[in-house]
């Protein structure tokens, strides 16, 4: 079961309901072939939600790597993933970039005023997520980290003058439904479906990204 919420600029979230943080691991890897990996989780202390890592002041409880070396405990495998979320079945999932996707991770108001402009301009689009900490990751082909800036600059903007990053490499987005503490869930701004299973180039979504970016400064 799905719930559609509505968000700024009639935009429609699905939230999902009713799935576990395993089933949902490993249908991300089964049936998108992304890598996932298990990341911290939350824990009730004196009826608080705490992160697992044990940081009180947490920025990202349960919702962030438990471990240095999460990059070696990604896999594509449904079979190892299920093991994964066996051993720790509230644990964040987890998606590393760089590998099948990259994302653009721009703030909320900038990212629901770019997938309005693209609607009209008829984008296809990737999968999104909205955050609870008001961020939206739109997901790209990899490659995406290295030329964005080049892209922006060829737009006419400084890319430090935009809250517009790539994430590639060495970085990862959590998934729906991670919590990030008591502030709320990961949630699809688009969700993934047949449709979009083919990943848009940087290049194609960046004239929009930057612009809403400049707008939103």
């Amino acid at each position: 079961m799905e719930e559609t919420i509505a968000g700024p600029d009639a935009a429609q979230i699905p939230k999902q309901r009713g799935e576990s943080l395993l089933e949902t691991a490993v249908r991300y890897a089964e049936e998108r072939h992304w890598d996932v990996f298990p990341g911290t989780w939350l824990e009730a202390v004196d009826g608080v939600q705490r992160c697992s890592c044990g940081d009180t002041a947490c920025a990202l409880p349960g919702a962030h790597p438990s471990r240095p070396d999460w990059v070696t405990q990604a896999t594509g495998s449904a079979t190892v993933a299920r093991r994964l979320w066996t051993e720790h079945p509230t644990a964040s999932i987890l998606l590393p970039t760089g590998h099948t996707f990259d994302a653009i991770d721009v703030p909320e108001t900038a990212g629901f005023l770019a997938l309005a402009r693209m609607e009209r301009m008829e984008l296809t689009l990737g999968p999104v997520t909205l955050t609870p900490d008001r961020r939206m990751r739109f997901f790209v082909l990899p490659g995406a980290s290295a030329k964005v800036p080049d892209l922006v600059r060829k737009l006419g903007w400084s890319p430090s003058s935009l809250d517009l990053v790539a994430l590639g490499e060495g970085a990862y987005v959590a998934a729906p439904p991670t919590r990030y503490g008591s502030r709320g869930a990961v949630q699809w701004a688009c969700r993934p479906t047949p449709a979009n299973r083919w990943l848009p180039d940087a290049e194609e979504l960046i004239s929009p990204l930057a612009y809403a970016c400049g707008r939103d400064r």
